[in-house]
């Protein structure tokens, strides 16, 4: 990809454009379901001179997860509720123009996602403060009436079934996609099967990977732009809450959820937006549930690389580091199913 064929494509979906030109064309690295660039856009349009930051997104040959249609349904769905998310400029089909399927969305700047750059100036200073806006806005996510929008490009189970719909869907990833036996995973989907949570309270829009490391932040604090919602359904909203605080997304500060807020704090910020009540036992369950998907990711990509789908070297690596750890969460996890179940 080279600036070039984006300058080609731009001026396809902008024929009114003269002057136009592409600067700064980047890889973003991070991230491995999508391939994602950045670039800067330059034209006149009108007798004006315009500019735009974009951000593509195009479907690589195989990732950690496999490629669909609901990342850009779900931002355009999204746009103008009190969840942030970039603009998506353009969703285009034909492959040819950039060797993928692919949608542009304008790019968030003055913003950093990176979740270590939380524990360094300047964002220290306002660490507490992005993972207070993390809950509340998953707490929104929560409580977007995804009815009144109109969101038909979702299945929606019945609160009961939530959890059946989501291991079933898991579990089978993990079969697919495993190198060995995995005694652990598949011990702790049958506990899960044997004992499911209670009803979701909710059917709600689940983002599916809510989190420190998906969100663009600012040196105020503010989140402005949640990222990354190719995992995106509807189901229960405890399985949000406790994907976002796994202890995968804590970075080492494992008293701390997203490694930035107090576990009591952040339950509290979450029910306030949501208009939910925390449970115990729904949140063990899908805390077990978390790790169980977490595995099957890890594995999906080292699957991929392995039966030579890609070459992107990333995918063994995240398998190889986090593989064993998240057996051991599973086994944490399981350990503490005969005690009370608050917020770990």
């Amino acid at each position: 990809m080279d600036e070039a064929a984006v300058a080609r494509y731009l001026q396809h979906v902008m024929p009114d454009a003269t002057e136009l030109r592409v600067e700064g064309l980047r890889r973003i690295l991070g991230g491995a379901s999508r391939i994602t660039w950045s670039c800067d856009a330059r034209w006149t349009e009108d007798g004006v001179e315009r500019e735009q930051g974009m951000i593509f997104r195009i479907d690589p040959p195989a990732s950690l997860l496999p490629a669909n249609d609901i990342e850009h349904r779900v931002y355009r769905g999204m746009a103008g509720s009190d969840v942030p998310v970039p603009g998506v400029l353009w969703v285009e089909e034909d492959a040819d123009w950039l060797g993928g399927r692919f949608f542009v969305m304008e790019r968030i700047d003055g913003c950093e996602t990176a979740p270590q750059a939380l524990f360094r100036p300047p964002y220290d200073a306002v660490a507490r403060t992005v993972g207070e806006r993390l809950f509340e806005i998953g707490g929104r996510i929560a409580a977007f009436d995804w009815r009144a929008a109109g969101w038909d490009f979702l299945a929606a189970p019945d609160p009961a079934d939530c959890w059946r719909v989501e291991l079933d869907d898991w579990s089978g990833r993990i079969e697919a996609a495993r190198l060995d036996t995995q005694p652990i995973a598949r011990f702790a989907i049958a506990w899960l099967r044997r004992n499911p949570p209670p009803p979701a309270q909710r059917v709600s829009v689940v983002h599916g990977d809510h989190r420190t490391g998906n969100v663009l932040y600012d040196e105020s604090g503010a989140i402005r732009g949640v990222l990354d919602w190719e995992m995106a359904h509807l189901g229960d909203p405890v399985e949000d809450l406790a994907w976002t605080c796994a202890l995968d997304w804590r970075w080492g500060r494992d008293d701390l959820y997203g490694g930035v807020i107090e576990p009591e704090a952040a339950i509290a910020i979450w029910e306030r937006a949501s208009g939910l009540t925390f449970d115990g036992d729904a949140f063990h369950w899908w805390s077990l549930f978390a790790a169980v998907k977490a595995q099957g990711i890890w594995l999906t990509g080292e699957r991929s690389f392995l039966d030579g789908e890609t070459e992107e070297l990333r995918l063994p690596m995240i398998g190889s580091i986090y593989k064993s750890r998240e057996d051991s969460r599973m086994l944490e996890l399981l350990e503490e199913t005969r005690l009370p179940h608050g917020a770990p």
